[in-house]
């Protein structure tokens, strides 16, 4: 029998490219609402509580009260929002972030789909304080741009809709200038750290894409390592053969530059170490499209796990 999914929010950019990805699927039956009753509680109970698995797609507030509305044990749910990230009782669902963490997915009632930039983060540091390469009390910088898709519906209007009083001409935008961004969280607690990162994120005139890099004084750590150590305690934990890859250090050297487009579509994250062997310095950079593998690519991931299937399946 199909599972029965719900995309609670499925209006919105990450509802609507989850939606696209499990429409032509036979092995599901997705569940729809009304649109004249979206905003309806009764109607939204009903569709929560009869769903095999349910993708929440709202924002903060709204996907702790949908949670609230589900009063059953056997509706599994993944929240697409920053409400779950850290809390306790939610799995989260970066399958290959750590050892067992896609089996802890497969058994889970509740997940929490991670945000764009921890997905890059997070898969550049947590490997290299598990190697003690990076002590967890390191204060680490993380520095990033992505596609304007990443600010959802208000900023599209405002990159795209000339009529728009908020119409923007921006080329570059640098944002979360007070170090209060909402991903800082969920980036400290599952890449080991002890202390925030300072988190630079800024958004370009494009509509999908990104990079995220964290810059290091290899010189400065107190393990000294070498972009060789670095890159090998990368592979290590990202071994191949799954949406996680690690470039060799021959392509890396051969690179002038990086497109921020350059997986678009895909589900696919890869890892680059770039660097300054004479001068001890690197730049380790995750490439990724902010609403593949950093929103609506993971969440079918998961989806994908949570119920015994290929996790490539749609992707």
């Amino acid at each position: 029998m199909a599972a029965k999914i719900f995309i609670d929010g499925e209006a919105g950019t990450t509802g609507l490219q989850i939606r696209e990805r499990l429409a032509s699927r036979g092995d599901l039956q997705l569940l729809a609402i009304d649109p004249a009753r979206r905003k309806d509680e009764d109607a939204r109970r009903e569709l929560l509580n009869s769903a095999d698995l349910v993708v929440l797609c709202l924002p903060d507030e709204a996907a702790r009260q949908a949670v609230a509305l589900i009063e059953n044990n056997s509706t599994r749910v993944i929240d697409a929002s920053t409400a779950h990230r850290t809390a306790p009782g939610w799995v989260y669902g970066f399958a290959e972030m750590a050892e067992g963490q896609r089996e802890a997915i497969a058994g889970a009632a509740r997940v929490s789909n991670p945000g764009c930039y921890p997905t890059g983060m997070i898969a550049l540091v947590r490997p290299l304080v598990e190697a003690d390469l990076i002590p967890p009390v390191w204060p680490v910088t993380v520095n990033a741009i992505s596609g304007y898709s990443g600010g959802g519906r208000s900023m599209i209007a405002e990159f795209e809709d000339q009529a728009s009083p908020a119409f923007s001409k921006d080329a570059f935008r640098l944002y979360g200038l007070s170090l209060r961004h909402k991903h800082v969280p969920e980036m400290q607690l599952h890449a080991g750290l002890e202390n925030p990162p300072l988190f630079a994120p800024a958004v370009g005139r494009y509509y999908k894409g990104m990079i995220v890099e964290v810059p290091l004084q290899l010189w400065s750590l107190p393990a000294q390592p070498t972009l060789e150590e670095v890159h090998d305690a990368l592979a290590a934990a990202y071994p191949g053969g799954g949406f996680v890859e690690v470039a060799s250090l021959e392509d890396c050297r051969a690179l002038k530059g990086l497109d921020p487009e350059g997986l678009n579509g895909s589900n696919r994250m890869k890892l680059y170490v770039f660097g300054n062997e004479d001068e001890g310095q690197a730049r380790l950079v995750a490439l990724l499209d902010n609403l593949g593998k950093g929103a609506s690519g993971a969440a079918v991931q998961n989806l994908n796990i949570m119920l015994g299937l290929d996790e490539g399946l749609g992707l």
